[in-house]
């Protein structure tokens, strides 16, 4: 499996676009600096953090969507990932950090904005596999960085092997 790397990592004080910032401290809540507003369908143990793949958004906009980083509300996005193999049950190795992913993160009207005539369905993993925002359990947390290498850890489950 190829390494992937950190393209980005967003925050916001609750609700999107979560905007870019260079670090952040990463602990099983979450990232320090992000907030969500409603905790029903988002943060939790279970949805600490949110995942995106790069070249999934970039595929979008040469579909004509207006998304951009951030605008899906995604935690990381990730480059250089095979982001069809990344689903519920991989840990991932994202810089000092090992996270365990979840679930696919359904889409909401508030990320509408970001699609053609507001098509949010368009990244629903039920609607169009691979194309699914994820959210993952924080396992081993630590300060990422952009440019943190990410991949997809193979063999037994525990901490991060670098």
């Amino acid at each position: 499996m190829r390494q992937g790397r950190v393209a980005s990592i967003n925050v916001s004080d609750g609700g999107v676009p979560k905007l870019p910032v260079p670090r952040a401290l990463l602990s099983p809540s979450g990232l320090a600096g992000d907030r969500q507003r409603d905790l029903r369908f988002h943060g939790g143990p279970d949805r600490a953090v949110s995942l995106f793949s790069l070249e999934v958004i970039e595929s979008l906009r040469r579909e004509g969507h207006p998304i951009d980083i951030g605008t899906a509300g995604e935690n990381l996005t990730v480059a250089g990932l095979d982001w069809s193999a990344v689903g519920p049950g991989v840990e991932l190795e994202v810089g000092p950090a090992l996270l365990l992913v979840t679930s696919y993160a359904g889409p909401c009207t508030l990320i509408q904005a970001s699609f053609r005539e507001g098509s949010f369905q368009r990244i629903s993993q039920k609607v169009h596999p691979g194309s699914s925002r994820v959210y993952a359990r924080v396992l081993v947390g630590g300060t990422l960085r952009v440019g943190d290498p990410v991949q997809r850890r193979e063999g037994p489950p525990g901490p991060p092997s670098g």
